[in-house]
């Protein structure tokens, strides 16, 4: 028998993960600062890409975080 949907703590995972992906992609910025001279263009070139990607996802949860939000309202 399966679990009932429990929606309740879903806003707060949520926004743990927008806070670990947001230090997480200023973690990846403060290396290219500081080590930028150091690394491959090839290194350079997929650490931007992961930001690229985090961008997203970050932008996907603060969707799913309102969407959550709205639907507590509802019940």
């Amino acid at each position: 028998m399966s679990k009932p949907d429990n929606r309740e703590d879903n806003v707060a995972h949520l926004q743990k993960a927008v806070q670990n992906t947001i230090e997480n992609f200023r973690e990846a910025e403060s290396y290219l600062n500081e080590f930028s001279n150091e690394i491959s263009a090839s290194e350079k070139a997929q650490i931007l890409e992961k930001n690229q990607r985090r961008k997203k996802s970050i932008d996907g949860f603060r969707e799913e975080i309102k969407d959550e939000a709205n639907h507590q309202l509802e019940e």
